[in-house]
This record gives structure tokens, sequence and C-alpha cells, in this order.
């Protein structure tokens, strides 16, 4: 089943000669189970496709669905109740309350939305544990370390029953060691628990963790990269293609997105 559809999607800000075209005729299918990575130049429109994605933003043109739910026409409260039942965000600055210990934090979404605290509390726990951080429950955000706080977002994006994770630059804030391990965990939340995933990332190295690489420029998909058992990854390159931009290794993966690409054409505009 496909969790995220975007079909022809468009997203435009201001108006006349002040118009920028964030995103420009982009469709994207990611299937549960798969982990798809967006790359691109900055102010290719990576960060405005997750903003869609996520219900944050309205586009312009074309259709959003999520979980089969089609996004046009949908209330705030709607829309509100799906961000917290269905999707999860992990940033690349955490985002983590201070006053919150790391269980709190996770179980925080789970109580917002009605949970008791006691089930909410249990719930958190069994996410953190999956981060491999149970001894680390009752920690506060100061006293862990960076590549623990990101483990700690991580688990709180997937606790419950979410079924989406979108990622900004979740590595970005990292060491080397530390950003692989946690793209390891998002594709094991993907793998293991039927999740689909929608990474942006600078690192191309990182990138071969997904099933799938489609690259962004002005607004447009302009390339994507499929990771085949045993064969790393093959080039699919398309017009305007950075085929310099990937390299490296791919763990094994299928048929976890299928992406359509609009033809290039108009002024494109800065990702906001």
């Amino acid at each position: 089943m496909s969790m995220l559809e975007l079909h022809e999607v468009s997203k435009t800000y201001g108006d006349g000669a002040a118009e920028v075209r964030a995103l420009d005729g982009v469709s994207l299918s990611v299937g549960e189970g798969s982990m798809v990575a967006v790359m691109g130049p900055s102010g290719s429109g990576k960060s405005t496709l997750l903003t869609i994605a996520g219900t944050l933003e309205q586009p312009t043109s074309g259709q959003v669905t999520v979980g089969g739910q089609e996004l046009r026409g949908m209330s705030r409260n709607d829309k509100a109740r799906l961000r917290r039942r269905t999707i999860g965000y992990v940033f690349q600055d955490f985002n983590l309350l201070p006053g919150l210990t790391a269980a709190e934090n996770v179980a925080l979404p789970l109580e917002l939305d009605g949970l008791r605290a006691g089930r909410a509390r249990a719930a958190g726990l069994r996410a953190l544990e999956q981060m491999g951080l149970a001894n680390r429950a009752s920690a506060y955000p100061d006293q862990l370390s960076g590549g623990e706080r990101q483990r700690v977002a991580i688990a709180r994006a997937i606790v419950g029953e979410r079924r989406l994770l979108l990622a900004d630059e979740p590595s970005g804030a990292l060491d080397s060691a530390n950003a692989e391990a946690v793209l390891h965990l998002m594709r094991d939340a993907c793998k293991d628990g039927g999740m689909a995933a929608v990474v942006v990332t600078h690192d191309a190295q990182l990138a071969t963790w997904a099933d799938r690489t489609v690259f962004l420029r002005d607004g447009h998909m302009t390339d994507q990269r499929v990771a085949e058992s045993g064969t790393g990854v093959r080039p699919r390159y398309g017009p305007g293609s950075d085929a310099s931009s990937a390299s490296g290794e791919a763990p094994a993966g299928g048929e976890a997105a299928v992406l359509s690409t609009a033809p290039s054409g108009s002024d494109a505009g800065e990702n906001r």
C-alpha cells in the first residue's frame, strides 16, 4: 500500500515578478516499508516537499494523499489529528523539550492525543527500547549526547501507530558514525515496522541507505536511483540529472517507491 502520494504537486509563493515556484509538477509515491531519500542543492524544494507531505502547507495545485486520505478539503482539525496519529517528524536540531525526560518527550504526542499517561509512558519506553535507549529514559536532553538526542527524536516520531516518517536533515548535526547509526535505525523502522519514510539529506553516502534516492533541482524531479539487492545503486538519469551527486554501496532494497517526473520548464524558486 502507498502511504504517501503526491500527484503533479506545485507550490508557488508570491505574485508577478516576485513569484517563486518552489515545486513544479512533482509526483511521488512511497509505499509501506520503504525509505526514500531526497537530495538536491539549497533552494531546490526539498523542505517544501516535506512540509506539504506533512500537511503543514497546502500545495498551490496538485493532489496529496496520506494513508489513503486526500488532504484537499480536509479541515485544520482533521489535519492536526492526522499529524498526531499518522505522521512522525525528525528534525536536524532534535526539537526536544528541555524540561522533559527522554521518556516524557517520546510519550508527549500520545498524551496530547488523549491517551492516558501510564499507557503513553509504556509506549514511549517501548519506542526508546527499540532505539537502544531504555537505560536513558529518565535523562533530560542536556544530559544526552547528540546521537542519543536524535535517537530520542526518532523514538518520538515512530511511537504509537504512526505510518509515515518525515525527516529533514536528521544527521546534519551528528558526526559520521552517529549519522550512519541514525539512518540505520530509521531504515529498520521502515523494514521492521512497515512505516514509510521520506528523508531529506545532503549526504550522498547516507542516502544509499534508502531504497530509492530522488533528486530535486529548481522544483523539478530530475533523477532517481534505485537500490537493488547485491548491485548497489543503479542510476536512472533524466534531463538535468546530477550524475555525480551520489556514490557508495546501497543496502538491499526493493521497488519501494514509484516516481514520475514532470517536464522542466518555468523559473523555479528557492526552497522555503
